[in-house]
């Protein structure tokens, strides 16, 4: 595998690949690698000849009281791992390199809708962060291909939205949430976590899949989603959100909507975690 830092050296090993009739795959990560990004590699394999994975912790997708300044930097690690599984190319750019004017002043990308509520709503500005970085990345790496998870499933859905509507020749691949053998989607953040509450902490699939069982059958949404919040505030949870949408709009569901994903977003100390659960409800006889 080889590691470029700049945009000029991520065009011209593209740009080879490209002369070799190679299809380009990217994986955007921001790095602090774990098997769940492992898998997007694996994923993006299947679907291109040549996988390029970027790392870059992206300060527009960060508020003011979130941890960019800790987010964790292991670039060694990450190339080791990336190395392994057979990464062809890993981009790994700094702030100047990505936002050489600096980013005050900066044209930024704005998906509307599906960025709104949820996550958008809590951490205000993160999706247009999310939506400017991956077009820039789309515009230096030019793929034909890109993975991303569905544990960050609003931010896929904000991508898939980006691709769309600004008509770029680019597939969106869905990688299925990775988790460890207790439930828990496996996210660079879960280190946060001490031991209590790494062991708490699977109690927010265990509730999706119940509350996904209740209302594919029929159960009244609101009484639902209640107790499931109040179930979640009894094992010391501070919960953000936990809503039922629309699986592909992400818009709210009606009472005759049938695609749905369930997603919650909750604290557990001063870690916050999400996950989701997409299931069909059954039709009303």
């Amino acid at each position: 595998m080889k590691t470029v830092h700049s945009v000029r050296e991520l065009r011209t090993a593209v740009a080879a690949a490209r002369r070799q009739g190679l299809r380009i795959g990217l994986v955007p990560t921001m790095g602090n690698l774990h098997a769940g990004h492992i898998a997007l590699v694996d994923t993006a394999r299947r679907h291109a000849d040549f996988v390029v994975a970027s790392i870059f912790v992206n300060p527009l997708q960060f508020g003011p009281s979130e941890d960019l300044d800790t987010y964790p930097r292991t670039l060694a690690e990450d190339s080791r791992q990336l190395n392994e599984a057979h990464c062809d190319l890993l981009f790994a750019p700094g702030v100047s390199e990505m936002y050489p004017q600096g980013m005050d002043g900066l044209t930024r990308v704005k998906v509307p809708e599906v960025s709104e509520g949820l996550c958008g709503a809590r951490r205000p500005g993160h999706f247009e962060g999310v939506a400017t970085v991956v077009t820039k990345l789309f515009q230096m790496a030019q793929p034909d291909v890109a993975v991303f998870g569905e544990k960050d499933y609003q931010q896929l859905a904000v991508i898939r939205k980006l691709v769309q509507d600004l008509d770029m020749p680019i597939e969106i691949v869905a990688q299925p949430t990775v988790r460890a053998t207790d439930g828990l989607a496996l996210s660079s953040r879960n280190g946060y976590l001490d031991d209590g509450q790494r062991a708490s902490a699977p109690c927010l699939y265990s509730l999706l899949r119940r509350l996904a069982d209740q209302l594919a059958v029929g159960a009244a949404v609101e009484p639902t989603l209640a107790a499931g919040v109040a179930e979640l505030q009894a094992l010391g949870l501070k919960v953000d959100y936990l809503e039922l949408r629309e699986q592909f709009s992400l818009q709210p569901a009606g009472p005759d909507t049938r695609a749905l994903v369930l997603l919650v977003a909750a604290y557990l100390g001063q870690t916050r975690l999400i996950d989701n659960l997409s299931f069909r409800r059954k039709a009303r006889v």
